[in-house]
């Protein structure tokens, strides 16, 4: 009776540390997939060229990378509810639900901007010569 006894208590420990194993991958192919989800919505991709209006909505830039040429004045011009800004460097925007912010990028280079308030905001601006 105890060699019983202790058959089926081995069999349920093994049984919760598989569910528990289970459990496990399965938190970490959500976080998994979560992060990728992330990280592609940091990415503004590829800039659109002859955009210099970019809206600013309530999860993202749009479009989220332009491409202007030097001297080119950008507007950004908020469409969504919630409050957000835009900060780069060398520009600054208010923390605000309506209105637009402009800035004139003047030297080439890239420029790399976000929503302070949502970390996973961004964009990107490309400035040729």
């Amino acid at each position: 009776m105890q060699t019983n006894d202790l058959s089926t208590r081995t069999r349920r420990v093994s049984r919760r540390r598989g569910i528990a194993f289970a459990a496990l991958i399965a938190i970490a192919a959500v976080v998994g997939v979560g992060a990728l989800a992330v990280r592609a919505r940091l990415d503004p991709g590829e800039p659109v060229v002859g955009v210099h209006t970019i809206a600013v909505r309530d999860d993202e830039f749009a479009p989220a990378a332009i491409e202007v040429p030097a001297g080119t004045t950008v507007t950004w011009r908020w469409e969504g509810n919630a409050e957000h800004n835009v900060v780069g460097d060398g520009f600054d925007s208010p923390t605000q639900d309506d209105g637009t912010f402009v800035h004139t990028f003047s030297e080439p280079g890239r420029y790399s901007y976000r929503c302070t308030p949502h970390f996973y905001i961004r964009g990107e601006i490309v400035v040729t010569d």
